[in-house]
């Protein structure tokens, strides 16, 4: 038992759950970093350097992969470059009560290897429009109180972004920005003048520019690849495997085990307080129990949410810390509902060099100031300008060197963009486990039940509107709008399972990320969020973890924990 006890331990290795790792280490705690999936070092991507043409099925999804794999490659992300991030989704099923889309990578590092690193800040907009609007619960914290914490780690990670003093989406520490094509510049221009809406490069964890730190010196500038869901070997953007891992255990204070798939919480009824974790080894089976004095939940909003539902006691009959009932409630993601695209003329004698990781960025302009709609709060657009490339002949009848000369030229512009909105927390979307099923590890599995509805389903229709209307206004041809049926979880942003609150009668968890009822156990993934805002939410996981994991080492340091 003794060689299995640590100051703290965390579940997870993903966004938060590395810097989880990084924060607690670097701050002298001995501390164990458990991860369900297989052990992942820098620079250990299979695929990353491959050329197109060393690809099998011309980087398609194969038919072994929509087999094996239906629910993640019905998303169509998992293609020969990547699949192997993706899980097996017949070893891991899950039941879907209304179908959901849940992508997951088992595996050291987690989404963080396969994120789109778009990194923007939530406004006090988003802070306070829960309690203006009389929507669920009220954040417990402000901006004001984040913002610090924001600055703290978009210095470390390296975010490139342009300054644009915009009260719904704040600026932050930035790198240089990428620069706008010609097609997005003159979009940007049009825009403005036409509509008063902005249009910005987008807000990205790709190092444009060396970090203005030391502290990740295995980390290199951006290479313009945009192969960065293979993994980088440059380093070129953050995860945890390129950034906050090896920062911990540069401090030789962590001590980072792979294929442990953390299913319980150890609770001490005596002391009201966990003591450890209950894991199973993925690969033989074994039975592990690891102590700590305090417990970082980062396993993701779905995964640590299952955690705490799975982790019955006497005390805690319907799930650690479920003394309000919300926990699995108030599922949220992002509202998408499909993309738009136009052909763009002229721009022929101008092209651009390399494969910019980066779009550009309409932030959100609905419900903002004098701007009222039917609907609650508003959405953004992400999106980019390209020449077609040779793709454009494959089903061409031109061969031999005529087909040559052809394909060497770049083709006409095009543009596309996509809009994420906010998904109100509706406590009727929620997941719970499913006893009647297993997993491959013979676990319960989670059932979901969670929908787009009535405000969201209204707020569509100004997304698609808006963009159709926004192309046609600068003189774009042939417009065309997408309109897709959404399964929530598709935008991969599931947040609200273990939300935060001032009433514990109403929350999971207080403003420093702690169980209401267990104070030594700390969730900081999407769980925690009250509200979803338009924005990409992992930055807001990094500050939020940073912030907790401080607070946690001040209680100890105090006795508290």
């Amino acid at each position: 038992m003794e060689t299995n006890s640590f100051d703290a331990i965390v579940v997870g290795t993903g966004i938060s759950g590395g810097w989880a790792a990084k924060e607690l280490t670097e701050k002298g705690l001995k501390t164990l970093v458990l991860d369900r999936g297989r052990m992942i070092k820098h620079g250990e991507y299979p695929t990353a350097l491959k050329d197109p043409w060393e690809l099998p099925y011309a980087n398609r999804i194969t038919q072994e992969t929509r087999t094996r794999k239906p629910v993640q490659s019905r998303t169509g992300y998992p293609t020969p470059a990547n699949t192997h991030w993706f899980v097996d989704d017949l070893d891991h099923p899950y039941t879907e009560i209304n179908k959901f889309d849940w992508l997951r990578g088992y595996h050291v590092g987690g989404r963080s290897l396969m994120w789109a690193r778009q990194s923007y800040r939530l406004s006090p907009l988003d802070f306070e429009s829960n309690a203006k609007e009389g929507v669920a619960i009220p954040w417990p914290v402000s901006y004001d109180e984040i913002a610090p914490w924001y600055d703290k780690v978009e210095t470390f990670a390296g975010i490139s972004g342009s300054k644009e003093n915009l009260p719904q989406l704040p600026d932050g520490i930035f790198l240089p920005p990428h620069d706008l094509n010609c097609v997005e510049q003159e979009f940007k221009l049009r825009l403005d003048q036409k509509m008063g809406r902005k249009l910005i490069i987008g807000r990205c964890a790709n190092l444009t520019a060396p970090l203005t730190h030391d502290e990740s010196p295995q980390r290199g500038t951006c290479q313009a690849r945009n192969l960065c869901i293979r993994g980088c070997p440059y380093g070129g953007y953050f995860s945890s495997v390129s950034a906050t891992l090896p920062s911990a255990e540069r401090t030789g204070n962590m001590t980072l085990l792979a294929n442990q798939i953390v299913h319980e919480l150890i609770y001490d009824h005596e002391k009201g307080r966990a003591t450890g974790v209950r894991t199973l080894d993925a690969q033989t089976g074994k039975a592990t129990e690891y102590f700590s004095k305090i417990v970082f939940l980062c396993a993701s909003a779905l995964g640590s949410a299952y955690i705490l539902l799975n982790s019955t006691s006497s005390r805690f009959p319907d799930g650690f810390g479920n003394d309000s009932g919300e926990l699995g409630h108030n599922i949220m993601d992002h509202n998408k509902p499909g993309g738009s695209s136009a052909q763009v003329e002229g721009h022929l004698d101008e092209a651009y060099t390399g494969r910019r990781p980066n779009g550009f960025y309409i932030p959100r302009y609905r419900n903002v100031g004098k701007d009222k709609r039917a609907y609650l709060r508003g959405f953004g657009y992400q999106g980019r300008a390209q020449r077609t490339n040779f793709a454009r002949y494959n089903d061409s009848t031109l061969m031999g060197d005529e087909l040559k000369k052809a394909i060497r030229e770049a083709g006409p512009w095009s543009i596309g963009m996509t809009a994420f909105g906010e998904i109100l927390p509706y406590h009727e979307n929620h997941m719970k486990i499913d006893h009647s099923r297993k997993d491959k590890h013979g676990l319960p599995v989670i059932a979901f039940d969670a929908i787009v509805r009535e405000n969201e389903i209204e707020m569509q229709k100004d997304m698609r509107d808006d963009a159709a209307e926004m192309m046609e206004a600068v003189g774009y041809k042939n417009v065309t709008v997408r309109s897709d049926n959404f399964n929530v979880g598709n935008s991969i942003h599931e947040m609200g399972t273990a939300r935060m609150g001032a009433d514990p009668k109403k929350s999971v968890l207080n403003k420093y990320n702690q169980v209401h009822a267990c104070k030594n156990v700390f969730v900081t993934d999407g769980s925690f969020m009250v509200s979803s805002g338009c924005q990409n939410p992992s930055l807001t996981y990094m500050a939020f973890t940073a912030r907790a994991a401080n607070h946690a080492v001040e209680e100890l340091k105090k006795g508290n924990l």
